[in-house]
């Protein structure tokens, strides 16, 4: 791989160039340095949200030894992490995947690519609350959230709301919680589950277990071990995606060509790191195999055989603030991907979601009406059979499809996007890598969506695609063919440049 610098992205932010040149009135404040998206990549990744949600599903398909189908996904992620850093430099615009599959392929194309997006941050956030966020809050009050699934339901919400709020108020703001995010991430994985370790190795409490629980395969299921390892990948399938989201933050960083590639992949990896650090403590300091895979919070019966009560609530505290800082960033991305679909006019009421608050400079519109979307999603989610299986499967089968459609995109006009400076580039790698993920990203679409556990993601999935094709077929279809919507191609954005 090589890094490139083009001579025109010297001493000016070209970022904000770009912009302008894609017949874009500048209208996000540029505020978020280097470590601001770094701490977007991060947190959105959440470590902390993904092992919690799904280590008990990882010990019920494959057991303890699930935890190694980890650095599995964080190899094959990464790759994909390649390809959209070298599109986030080349074309840093708010709306990512949306404005890069439309000047890659085309608008109508770029329509589901964008759909899928708002519909993966729509429905993340709820499976996040829904089912670890606040049923942990309430565990900190003593209440068990399956025998008060209102109560349950109702924190959801709040948390919702607030998240929504925070955006309204700043970017500068919501940025600022998800910076204390990446040390409450830091703090709620790798530092308990190192302290875990040392208890364990000191034999602070007696396990009837050894390392050589990392490696077994004791589990609930009786399925074949090959399904069952490649089902336990959930564990690292879910968690170690929405890096890309940092790209949707571009025209709020402050030289984007170089923070966002830079944010992207370096929170990627030092998520997969600390992530398989955590899982190794927690795994080692299991105190007993069968009461832990039955539990529905199996972190948090493991942080309480060996921590003292305040410590376990502290720990707590950590985390729902971690996964309270997802649903922040998720909703700022949601909201700027609505606002760059919106001011192409690819959106119903497409003049209102594009306006832009002129002193909080945030889409206030498009934040508020997300907001209510996003929470109808998670009533969605909380009255079907398996919420588990209906919205955290979709939150990892979304963000597949889109890594799928973007790199089809990439891989037919890889070319043309030489034509835009960049600090980041895959240069003659590339044919490889798109080979490799293409196959990878298939595969695991293929585990999750033909499993029957996802069922119910799977049909929230077939009536999401209907509404995308509705609009498309009675609105946009036509916007498009007047020239009333849309974008122009990569080949017309490179001659605006020279």
């Amino acid at each position: 791989m090589a890094s490139s610098q083009s001579s025109r992205d010297e001493g000016r932010d070209t970022g904000r160039d770009l912009v302008t040149q894609a017949g874009y009135q500048p209208e996000l404040r540029r505020t978020l340095r280097t470590f601001s998206m770094f701490a977007i990549a991060f947190s959105i990744i959440s470590i902390t949200t993904g092992i919690f949600l799904n280590f008990g599903f990882g010990l019920t398909w494959f057991g303890p030894a699930s935890i190694w189908t980890w650095p599995v996904v964080a190899v094959g992620n990464t790759l994909i992490a390649l390809i959209v850093a070298e599109l986030g430099t080349r074309i840093p615009l708010a709306g990512y995947a949306y404005q890069w599959s439309s000047r890659l392929v085309n608008s109508t194309y770029g329509w589901f690519v964008g759909f899928a997006g708002l519909l993966y941050m729509a429905v993340g956030g709820g499976a996040i609350l829904l089912v670890a966020a606040s049923p942990l809050l309430l565990s900190e009050f003593g209440v068990n959230a399956a025998t008060h699934p209102h109560l349950n339901l109702a924190v959801s919400i709040v948390f919702m709301v607030i998240a929504t709020v925070a955006n309204v108020i700043s970017v500068q703001f919501s940025a600022r919680v998800n910076n204390i995010a990446v040390f409450t991430e830091i703090l709620g994985t790798l530092v308990f589950s190192v302290l875990l370790i040392v208890l364990w190795g000191l034999n602070v409490k007696h396990t009837p277990y050894g390392f050589s629980l990392l490696t077994s395969t004791t589990r609930l299921t009786s399925s074949a071990a090959p399904y069952s390892f490649a089902l336990a990948g959930m564990l690292g399938a879910f968690t170690l995606i929405g890096f890309e989201l940092a790209a949707d933050m571009s025209e709020d960083a402050v030289n984007p060509r170089h923070s966002v590639p830079r944010a992207i992949i370096a929170g990627l990896i030092t998520a997969a790191v600390l992530g398989m650090v955590t899982l190794i403590g927690f795994t080692l300091a299991i105190p007993n195999l069968r009461t832990v895979e039955h539990s529905p919070l199996p972190l948090l019966t493991i942080a309480e055989f060996w921590l003292p009560p305040w410590l376990v609530k502290v720990f707590v505290a950590f985390v729902v603030f971690s996964m309270f800082a997802i649903a922040v960033v998720g909703a700022g991305a949601q909201s700027r991907l609505a606002f760059s679909m919106a001011r192409d006019n690819m959106l119903p009421a497409s003049t209102q979601l594009r306006r832009v608050d002129r002193h909080t400079q945030t889409p206030i519109t498009a934040l508020v009406v997300l907001g209510l979307i996003d929470t109808a999603i998670l009533v969605y989610g909380y009255t079907q059979p398996n919420s588990f299986g209906t919205l955290v499967g979709a939150t990892a089968i979304i963000p597949y499809l889109i890594y799928l459609a973007i790199t089809v995109a990439y891989a037919v006009k890889r070319r043309a996007i030489d034509a835009f400076p960049g600090a980041f580039s895959l240069g003659r790698f590339a044919n490889v890598v798109i080979g490799v993920v293409l196959v990878w990203t298939v595969a695991v679409l293929a585990v999750l969506t033909l499993s029957s556990v996802f069922n119910g993601a799977d049909q929230f999935l077939a009536l999401a695609a209907v509404l995308a094709v509705a609009w498309y077929t009675l609105g946009l279809r036509r916007r498009l063919r007047h020239g009333t919507a849309g974008v122009e191609s990569l080949a017309e954005l490179a001659n605006d440049i020279d």
